[in-house]
């Protein structure tokens, strides 16, 4: 904004200032005669900001924000939309009402009805800011002309593309176009082919086109690649003797079986007075990565890596995610390690937070671990298992301390009131041109439990004791779910006959805990458990502690891992520097590193987003094109949701798919929502979420990532 607009607005901010008109403002403003003028023009453009207002007398003040809102526009594929103004409000904008907002712009919306139950409708009035100017779509050519058919659904036309701006594209090209007319004012969408990603049954070009439609940060500028290729792995030798030195400890990481950024690593040992010691030691990233630093300054953008399936997109350059800040085996590392005294409840009674040195004895799978700990519990093995057995049979002690360790650290978490919602993750099986072979729940076993209890149990013990010290800091926050949502919980729980007992003034997770304990091993253990992950608010990052519901604790971060998440990064840095000044930090110092506290929680919030939406995209996007190739084939589903257009029905390997009302059979259905059922007009049948139905494959279609059922009433 520049100085004079500012300068108008901070004079209407005023409050002795009333309604004037041009010429008086100019006067308080001691305006110039020979500089009216252009003054009247900064009055004309903040007018058509939406910033001001000027009455039919000509008098100017600021907008009447209880008429006027900012907010965000979330197009539906319909036409409609909604502007989310913030937590708690939303305006609903009709198709006729959107004038021409694209979806993630921000707006500015004139509130026309405001009803008693906070339905309010609009109208968005201006585009304050479009949210793409680039779009990622399939290029039609038709001679002397083109369009390219968006990816987001959302977006709601076609882009025309004049001959002159095809760039080398063909039919059926995956391309990125750039916008140059967007629609408003009764205007079409245009725009210019910018890139050429490939045909769109080429291998590789859906994951990259889904890189491309969000805009994500794929390569690292040459810069900050130079700055990670001039790190030496070699650990100086100033740097050892400050350190704790743990290299003689049996220490191992456990990760998945591709995992390449292993950040963490892990012992157990048990003390005379039967507690144990837990060991979290986890990759010194801030030691390599200094504040400012080009890599600094990339990792904030990118704010935390995206795992797709077939790729993954670093916060970090390979050479310090996979090289020298990956706890590999054998290899001297820096760490920084939490080390806790942990009694026969779990509780920890002695914390100690230090700057060490770390040798991995051996790098672990999940799947390895499992097969240690069922040979320890006398569980029936085969022999391929028992040569995994065999070749760590000298750890076996060391897993079984960690199996306790974790055991008593989870009842402790359960008695707490933490929420475990067992949702299976879906694992697709790729070949090596990127297609799906298969498509099956990802198992997970106790020894991705171990992981979760001691990384959790790592984080609450650095933030409980930064909290105290009042550090500046990023928290992991997770506030409590609102009350009109526990209603509409409640009124699908009351049909199951179950109830989450919560008042306005009493909510509590150990009231969800007690539901989901209840529903442990049943039929409708999924379904309540999805709903109930739904009526959740969204975890984020704040520089603020709110403490995190969902695990019931107080003061929660994410400390663990500084290779892929930017907060994580953010807070070894404050502590290497409390450790450092013996914890005697200067308040100037605090006082930059709030703020900064503040910036990076904000934009790590919005990256997680984008990032988890990625993924999603992407896992959709590959459900899809293995669901092609399977219409007409039946399944056995549960019924997972239930809306106003028919029913979502997810299969037992996670495929999830929609039948709409004119797939029901011949009766017609009307939904209930209150009870979140449909009904059959002529025959009264019910659906419920939960309920076990047949249904066939009708179509799946990989572009728009849709996939449709039918319901098969009398299967043979």
């Amino acid at each position: 904004m520049e100085e004079r607009e500012k300068l108008i607005l901070d004079f209407m901010k005023e409050e002795q200032y009333v309604p004037m008109k041009a010429k008086e403002i100019a006067l308080f403003l001691e305006v110039p005669k020979q500089e009216y003028r252009e003054f009247t023009l900064v009055l004309d453009r903040l007018e058509k900001q939406y910033f001001i207002q000027k009455s039919r007398k000509g008098k100017y003040s600021l907008i009447d924000e209880t008429r006027y809102k900012k907010g965000i526009f979330r197009a539906n594929e319909k036409g409609f939309g909604f502007v989310k103004i913030n937590d708690d409000e939303e305006v609903h904008i009709a198709r006729n009402q959107t004038n021409g907002a694209l979806n993630e712009d921000e707006v500015l919306v004139e509130i026309l009805k405001e009803t008693k139950n906070k339905n309010r409708e609009g109208r968005v009035v201006s585009i304050l800011k479009h949210a793409k100017t680039t779009l990622v779509g399939t290029f039609q050519n038709h001679k002397t002309f083109g369009f390219v058919v968006p990816d987001d659904r959302k977006f709601g036309t076609d882009i025309y593309i004049p001959k002159k701006y095809f760039h080398g594209a063909h039919t059926r090209d995956k391309v990125v176009v750039e916008l140059t007319v967007f629609v408003e004012q009764g205007k079409s969408a245009e725009g210019k082919i910018i890139e050429v990603l490939g045909k769109t049954d080429e291998t590789g070009v859906d994951m990259l086109s889904l890189v491309k439609e969000y805009s994500l940060p794929y390569e690292f500028p040459k810069p900050v690649l130079e700055e990670a290729k001039a790190i030496k792995e070699q650990i100086l030798k100033k740097e050892i003797p400050r350190r704790l030195d743990l290299r003689n400890k049996e220490i191992f990481t456990i990760d998945g079986e591709d995992a390449k950024d292993l950040d963490d690593a892990v012992f157990v040992e048990e003390l005379e007075n039967g507690n144990y010691r837990l060991g979290v030691c986890i990759a010194d990233v801030s030691y390599y990565v200094k504040e400012n630093s080009k890599l600094d300054k990339e990792a904030f953008i990118r704010g935390t890596s995206v795992y797709m399936l077939d790729r993954v997109i670093p916060m970090l350059p390979k050479e310090l995610s996979n090289g020298v800040c990956s706890l590999n085996a054998g290899k001297d590392r820096l760490a920084l390690s939490v080390i806790m005294e942990i009694d026969k409840q779990g509780k920890v009674v002695s914390s100690d937070i230090q700057k060490a040195i770390i040798c991995v004895t051996k790098r672990m799978s999940y799947h390895e671990v499992s097969i240690l700990l069922d040979s320890i519990e006398g569980k029936e093995i085969t022999k391929e298992q028992e040569k995994i057995v065999e070749d760590n049979k000298n750890y076996l002690a060391h897993f079984e301390r960690m199996a306790k360790c974790a055991k008593i650290l989870k009842i402790r978490r359960e008695k707490q009131g933490s929420l475990n919602l067992e949702l299976p993750e879906s694992k697709l099986l790729l070949d090596e041109n990127g297609y799906v072979l298969d498509i099956k729940p990802y198992e997970l076993t106790f020894a991705n439990e171990i992981i979760e209890q001691f990384m959790l149990t790592a984080n609450e013990t650095v933030a409980e004791q930064f909290y105290w010290l009042e550090a500046p800091f990023i928290y992991r926050v997770h506030e409590e779910p609102d009350e009109d949502k526990i209603k509409e919980l409640n009124t699908f729980l009351y049909n199951l006959g179950y109830r989450v007992k919560a008042s306005k003034d009493n909510i509590h997770p150990k009231a969800f805990a007690e539901v989901l304990d209840k529903i442990k091993g049943k039929e409708e253990e999924k379904v309540i458990s999805h709903f109930i992950l739904r009526t959740l608010k969204v975890a984020r990052y704040e520089s603020e502690n709110k403490g995190h519901f969902g695990i019931a604790s107080k003061c929660y971060c994410h400390f663990t891992s500084p290779i892929r998440r930017y907060p994580d990064l953010f807070i070894h840095r404050i502590i290497s520097h409390y450790i450092d000044k013996d914890y005697s930090v200067e308040e100037e110092w605090k006082e930059k590193e709030e703020a900064l506290a503040i910036k990076a929680a904000e934009q790590s919030s919005e990256c997680e987003k984008v990032a988890k939406e990625v993924e999603r995209e992407s896992v959709d996007m590959k459900m899809a094109e293995y669901m092609e190739g399977k219409i007409g084939e039946i399944y056995e589903g549960i019924v997972s949701s239930i809306t106003s257009f028919g029913m979502f029905v997810e299969l037992e390997n996670t495929v999830e798919g929609l039948i709409r009302f004119e797939h029901m059979g011949e009766d017609y259905f009307f939904y209930d929502e209150n009870r979140k059922m449909l009904i059959g007009e002529r025959t009264k049948k019910a659906y419920h979420i939960g309920d076990k139905v047949t249904i066939r494959v009708i179509d799946a279609n990989k572009e728009l990532r849709r996939i449709d059922f039918e319901l098969v009433e009398n299967p043979l």
